[in-house]
């Protein structure tokens, strides 16, 4: 068994490659017509063709569940959440940083669905060894091992 790509439902597919586009900066690299693949994997698949496949109706399919999420790191968290700033984005909560450091955003595509993109965690133990955290102290704040942190130093 091998996990080939995650699929997601959408209801104006030229709309929702406009917006993965300009937000995430994925492209097309697969056509089907009713059916794309953008780079990373993700697939897009229209609600009409979906129904068919399923053999449901229009009533059966909801978004905005907010039980799932499409997961992204980016390396320059700061320059993604300036050029976020900049676009009509609806929110589902603007920057805060997790716990262990991590700091994320979380918003919504154009169906619903929702996106979380996190800052990359190597950026994550540099941004904590340029403050003045030993590695030591990274690691516990992060609550992982030194060793990953010391990894993610390399």
């Amino acid at each position: 068994m091998k996990l080939k790509n995650p699929m997601i439902i959408v209801t104006d597919l030229e709309n929702s490659k406009k917006f993965y586009k300009e937000v995430l900066g994925l492209r097309v690299i697969m056509d089907f017509g009713a059916n794309i693949t953008l780079t990373g994997g993700l697939c897009l698949q229209t609600k009409d063709s979906w129904l068919e496949f399923i053999n449901a109706s229009d009533k059966d399919i909801s978004f905005g569940g907010n039980d799932a999420e499409i997961y992204f790191e980016e390396d320059d968290f700061d320059k993604f959440t300036e050029r976020l700033s900049k676009l009509e984005i609806d929110y589902l909560h603007k920057v805060y940083e997790h716990r262990w450091g991590q700091r994320v955003v979380r918003f919504y595509d154009p169906d619903k669905h929702i996106i979380e993109v996190g800052e990359n965690m190597k950026s994550v133990c540099k941004r904590f060894i340029d403050s003045g955290m030993t590695v030591e102290e990274a690691a516990e704040r992060m609550d992982v091992p030194v060793k990953y942190v010391n990894n993610c130093m390399r």
